[in-house]
C-alpha cells in the first residue's frame, strides 16, 4: 500500500511538472531555437526524472485499471440510477454483515451446553441449570431456559413452551432477510429502468439530428447498458452472501432441534 503511494505521488508529482513546463514554455519560443543550434552541447539526464519517467506509464496505467475506469464508468452510467444501485449495494451489503455477525455470535457448542445442564439437573436442581442457561449465549441456551423455567407445571406445559419459543428464536435469525432478498430484486429492475430510459434518449437524440448516427447511436447504448452491468453486479453480489446467510440460518435450526430432542430426554430423566 505504501509503494502504490509512493508511485502515485511521483506520478502526481510528474504530471504536474510536465504542466508547468509546457506552461513556461508557451511564452518564449526563442529558447527552443537557440538549444537546437547549439548542436556541441548534450542535454543533461537527471536520473531521478527518468525513473520517474518509467514509472509514471505504470502508475498511470493501474490507477486507469482500477479505480479511475471504474469511476468513469459509473459516472457515465447516469448519477441518478448509478446512485440509487450503489446505495442498494450500501444498505445491502451493511444488513448481510449485520446478519453475519449475529449468526455467528448466535452458534453455540450443544454438547457441551446439554452436559452442563444434565450435570447440574443431577447435582443441584433445576435453578442451578437455570443460571447455566442463563450465562450462555445463542438462542438454543434460551429455549432451555424457558423449558427450565416451566419444569414443573409437567413436561406437555414444557414441549409447547419449547416449540413457541423456537418459533421466536427462528423469527430472529430470519430478521432483515426480506429487505436483503428486496435489494437484490431491486439493483437489476433499477438497471433495466436505466436502461429503457437510456435507449429512450438515444432515440431522442436520433430524432434531433435527422440521421442515424453510428456515434449517437453508439453513445446512448452504452450508458444504457451500464446501468444494467451495474445493477447485475450489485445482485449477484447481494445473492452470494443472502445463500450464506440462509445456510448458516438452516444449520443453526437443524441445531436447535437436534438439541432440543436430547434437552428434553434429560428432562424426562430427572423428572421427579
Amino acid at each position: 500500500m505504501k509503494k502504490l503511494f509512493v508511485l502515485l505521488t511521483v506520478a502526481g508529482m510528474l504530471t504536474f511538472g510536465l504542466n508547468t513546463a509546457v506552461l513556461a514554455e508557451e511564452p518564449a519560443p526563442e529558447v527552443e531555437t537557440e538549444e537546437v543550434t547549439d548542436v556541441d552541447q548534450e542535454p543533461e539526464i537527471d536520473p531521478a526524472a527518468a525513473m520517474e519517467e518509467e514509472l509514471a506509464p505504470d502508475v498511470v496505467e493501474e490507477d486507469r485499471s482500477y479505480h479511475y475506469i471504474l469511476k468513469e464508468q459509473f459516472m457515465e452510467g447516469g448519477p441518478m440510477f448509478m446512485s440509487i444501485v450503489l446505495l442498494c449495494l450500501i444498505i445491502g451489503l451493511g444488513l448481510c454483515v449485520e446478519r453475519i455477525i449475529y449468526l455467528n455470535l448466535a452458534h453455540t457448542n450443544t454438547t457441551k451446553l446439554l452436559n452442563k445442564v444434565e450435570d447440574a439437573l443431577k447435582t443441584d436442581g433445576v435453578d442451578a441449570a437455570k443460571e447455566i442457561c442463563r450465562n450462555t449465549r445463542g438462542p438454543v441456551a434460551s429455549i432451555f431456559y424457558q423449558g427450565l423455567d416451566r419444569y414443573n407445571e409437567g413436561m406437555e406445559v414444557v414441549e409447547k413452551s419449547i416449540v413457541s419459543y423456537g418459533s421466536v428464536m427462528m423469527g430472529r435469525l430470519e430478521m432483515n432477510l426480506t429487505w436483503i432478498s428486496l435489494f437484490i430484486a431491486i439493483a437489476p429492475m433499477l438497471g433495466f429502468m436505466g436502461t429503457v430510459i437510456g435507449m429512450i434518449t438515444a432515440f431522442d437524440a436520433i430524432a434531433a439530428a435527422g440521421d442515424i448516427s453510428p456515434t449517437i447511436v453508439a453513445d446512448g447504448i452504452k450508458v444504457a447498458l451500464l446501468t444494467t452491468v451495474f445493477g447485475l453486479i450489485v445482485a449477484v453480489i447481494l445473492q452470494i452472501f443472502y445463500n450464506y446467510i440462509v445456510s448458516k440460518i438452516d444449520g443453526i435450526v437443524n441445531t436447535m432441534e437436534d438439541a432440543t430432542i436430547s434437552f428434553m430426554d434429560i428432562l424426562i430423566k430427572y423428572k421427579k
